[in-house]
C-alpha cells in the first residue's frame, strides 16, 4: 500500500528523554555561554519546544548570541541524551523488532538533533533499518523547520523515492506534518498518549508497531 514508511523518533521507535536532562543540558548551555544563574524560567523555555522568537527575546535579555547560544545549547542537548542512552535511561520499545515484516523501505523524522538521532539508531543497532534519517542541523533556521513543518518529512520522502507513504508519530505535530506534506499519517498510543485528545484527524490511530504490519505489512508470499 505505501512505497515508504517513516517514523518519528522519540516516543516511537524509543522512550522519550526525560524533561530533567533536557532542563540540565540548557542550564549548561546558559554556563557555557557565560551565565551562571540564569532564571529557571528562562531555562525551561530553552530546554523544549523552542521557537525563533523566544531564543530571541532570551538571547536580548542576557546579551549573547542567539546563533552562538543555540549551536551550544543543541550540543549539549545532544550530549546529555547520548549519556542518557549509554546509562540505559532511553531505550527503545519492545515492539521495534516488527519493523523488518513492514513492506516498505524505512525512514525517520525527528525536530531532535541530527547528532543524536543518528547516535541512537547507531548505538541501539537500528541504523541499518532505515533508508533515510533526519533530524535538525544546529541552527535557528532548523527551529522553524520542525515539524508541524513538513520540510524534513520531504527530505526524507525525496531520498526514498516514495510516490505513497505514511508517517508514523506520537504528537499532533506529526499528523499535522503528514497532512503538510499530503501523504497519510498512523497516531501511535504509547502509554504516555493514551488520553491525547487530538485537534486533527490521523489517518490510523495504532495502540503499538505491531498494528503496522495489517496496515503494510509483507504477505505471506513475500516472506517465503
Amino acid at each position: 500500500m505505501y512505497d515508504a514508511v517513516v517514523f518519528d523518533n522519540d516516543g516511537v521507535l524509543v522512550g522519550r528523554t526525560p524533561f530533567d536532562t533536557l532542563r540540565e543540558a540548557a542550564f549548561e548551555a546558559f554556563v557555557r555561554i557565560g551565565v551562571d544563574d540564569p532564571d529557571i524560567a528562562h531555562v525551561d523555555e530553552m530546554a523544549i519546544g523552542v521557537d525563533p522568537a523566544t531564543l530571541r527575546d532570551v538571547s536580548e535579555r542576557y546579551g549573547f548570541d542567539p546563533a552562538e547560544f543555540w549551536r551550544i545549547r543543541d550540543e549539549s542537548a545532544s550530549l546529555a541524551q547520548m549519556a542518557d542512552v549509554r546509562r540505559g535511561r532511553k531505550t527503545p520499545y519492545d515492539d521495534v523488532g516488527v519493523l523488518s515484516a513492514l513492506d516498505a523501505d524505512l525512514g525517520v523524522v525527528s525536530s531532535n538533533q541530527q547528532a543524536t538521532v543518528e547516535f541512537v539508531l547507531e548505538h541501539f543497532g537500528l541504523a541499518d533499518r532505515f533508508d533515510a534519517a533526519y533530524g535538525r542541523e544546529p541552527s535557528i533556521a532548523s527551529l522553524s523547520r520542525k515539524k508541524p513543518s513538513p520540510y524534513y518529512l520531504e527530505c526524507a520522502l525525496e531520498d526514498l523515492d516514495a510516490g505513497t507513504a505514511l508517517f508514523v508519530g506520537d504528537n499532533e505535530s506529526d499528523v499535522l506534518a503528514a497532512d503538510n506534506a499530503g501523504i497519510d499519517s498512523a497516531f501511535i498510543r504509547r502509554p504516555h498518549r493514551r488520553s491525547t485528545e487530538l485537534s486533527c484527524q490521523p489517518t490510523y490511530e495504532i495502540d503499538d508497531l505491531h498494528d503496522l504490519v495489517s496496515i503494510c505489512g509483507r504477505s505471506p508470499i513475500d516472506s517465503i
